[in-house]
């Protein structure tokens, strides 16, 4: 499963695109908003540079020029960070983008607690909620170098806009290229078990790993889910993983409200009531510090993890549903 590299998602957004232009897909462009040496497009910038465009520091606006290069035929794919992204230009996207439904695709690198120094005003713990509420809008949050690459693929392919969260940190590789299960709509069961299911998207995807490692040492078998793709939810993986597990966690760098443990309990209240935590962040700011030791001051690690496992165990010690 894991070949112990370790790839910061960011990189490999900036990788795919120029192999797609290579492949001749000339109808991609880029934007982005002084940023392209963070966000990674620099490398499509070298390649290409006559279809890279810096906005300069505008996001708003150049949110309403990929609109614009949209409807005369182009692929943008707009880059900055995820707090500029979504939270300076929230208006133009809900406006100009997912009203229209223009086949636009917004990457926003730098996503969550990991931008680590930089602080609560960078440390956007809100962009899937806001991406989330608009209408007709994917929402995208692969955990490695090669989901990534193949969310990168799926995004262009897929006709319509698509929010593609990045992160700053370099993360474990759980796939090849031969493979990486990736597909707009669909999650994929990295570890089987049956005792309880954890759901994590993007960094946390690494610690459900190592959660579920040392669970196993208590004779605790977790089941682990990569879901990448958090709208559209794969909401019969949900739905199966509810029923044969009985009790599921959720791990999210990302706020609880409005993220991946709320969809995964809306449809649960709705088709399958089942116990749930939810681990991520609630309903606070960051703060400043070493991305590593900022996660775990949130709890955004796989002690926590387990933790968390064991007290929903105890609270709800209900027998294997399927033996």
């Amino acid at each position: 499963m894991s070949d112990t590299r370790m790839v910061a998602t960011r990189e490999s957004y900036g990788q795919e695109l120029v192999a797609l232009a290579n492949e001749g897909c000339d109808d991609i462009v880029v934007l982005d908003a002084d940023l392209a040496a963070s966000t990674k497009t620099a490398t499509f910038r070298d390649a290409y540079p006559y279809r890279h465009f810096n906005c300069g520091i505008a996001e708003a606006n150049m949110m309403g020029v990929a609109a614009g290069m949209s409807t005369m035929g182009f692929v943008p794919f707009v880059s900055s960070f995820a707090m500029f992204a979504t939270g300076r230009a929230y208006e133009q996207i809900r406006n100009s983008i997912g009203y229209p439904h223009l086949n636009v695709k917004i990457a926003a690198s730098h996503a969550g607690l990991s931008v680590g120094e930089d602080g609560a005003t960078h440390q956007c713990c809100e962009d899937i909620a806001l991406m989330r509420t608009i209408p007709g809008m994917v929402v995208l949050c692969p955990s490695d170098d090669q989901e990534t690459r193949a969310a990168v693929r799926a995004a262009y392919a897929h006709d319509g806009p698509v929010y593609l969260r990045l992160s700053r940190l370099p993360s474990v590789a759980f796939y090849t290229a031969e493979s990486c299960p990736f597909a707009i709509g669909k999650g994929d069961q990295l570890i089987p078990g049956n005792d309880i299911a954890i759901i994590a998207t993007g960094l946390m995807v690494s610690e459900a790993v190592k959660a579920a490692s040392l669970l196993k040492r208590k004779n605790i078998n977790a089941r682990v889910i990569n879901m990448a793709s958090i709208k559209p939810l794969d909401e019969d993986l949900v739905l199966r993983s509810a029923a044969e597990c009985g009790r599921i966690i959720t791990v999210e760098e990302h706020s609880i409200i409005g993220g991946l443990g709320a969809a995964v309990c809306e449809v649960l209240s709705a088709r399958m009531p089942t116990p749930v935590r939810t681990i991520g962040v609630r309903d606070v700011f960051g703060h400043s510090g070493p991305a590593a030791e900022v996660l775990r001051d949130y709890g955004l690690c796989a002690e926590n993890i387990v933790a968390t496992a064991q007290e929903l165990m105890r609270t709800y010690p209900i027998p294997n549903p399927v033996g």
